[in-house]
């Protein structure tokens, strides 16, 4: 396992290793807008798997994705609805995951065997540099084995993991604070999963 902790010089150097890492098959954790998240390329099986094995996170829960650009959506989804049309341009980037229709080649890892795929662009954080900086999705979900909480900083990843992740990217404490808010818009209606960060009331049309 590899460390590299982030400075006023060395971000471009950080990002080039984190992207090579992920497309080589490994696990990177790094800092989002409020806790460290582990990430692996969207496509890879067996890193997929690895990742999971890991955490010890069921394979019957979803693993969320973050993208640098809403072009990247063509790779995880045929079809965006006119409803997550609107959240996108409202709410992207920022603390808005919204479930799309999966491609048929999206692993099941990743939906659940739901076939819908839990999508966002992160808002201002070196997790937005890494989607932007990587051109391909890559998993967002949090640094801790299932059952304990999310790591807030790196030495709290590495007491997670030890030797079964391949970089760890320290950016120091992180914000910590509540998760992305989850939308689901099937049938082109906004229906709010989980509410987080970002309130329901400022995503779901008035009441008349």
């Amino acid at each position: 396992m590899s460390v590299m902790r982030i400075t006023e010089t060395n971000l471009n150097e950080v990002l080039l290793v984190a992207v090579a890492t992920l497309q080589a098959g490994g696990i990177v954790a790094y800092p989002t807008e409020t806790f460290y998240g582990l990430g692996v390329k969207f496509d890879l099986e067996n890193s997929l798997r690895r990742l999971c094995d890991i955490k010890r996170r069921p394979k019957g829960k979803a693993m969320p994705i973050i993208i640098g650009s809403r072009i990247e959506l063509s790779l995880i989804s045929g079809y965006i609805n006119e409803a997550a049309e609107s959240l996108i341009e409202r709410f992207w980037p920022g603390p808005l995951t919204i479930l799309v229709p999966a491609k048929e080649n999206i692993s099941e890892w990743i939906t659940a065997g739901t076939s819908m795929v839990a999508v966002r662009i992160p808002g201002e954080s070196f997790a937005l540099q890494l989607a932007k900086h990587a051109g391909f999705p890559l998993t967002s979900t949090s640094a801790n084995p299932s059952g304990l909480p999310p790591a807030l900083d790196a030495g709290t990843v590495k007491e997670y993991f030890q030797d079964k992740i391949d970089l760890i990217v320290d950016g120091g404490k992180a914000p910590g604070g509540l998760p992305s808010t989850i939308a689901d818009t099937e049938g082109n209606r906004i229906r709010i999963l989980r509410e987080g960060a970002l309130e329901s009331n400022l995503i779901l049309p008035p009441k008349l």
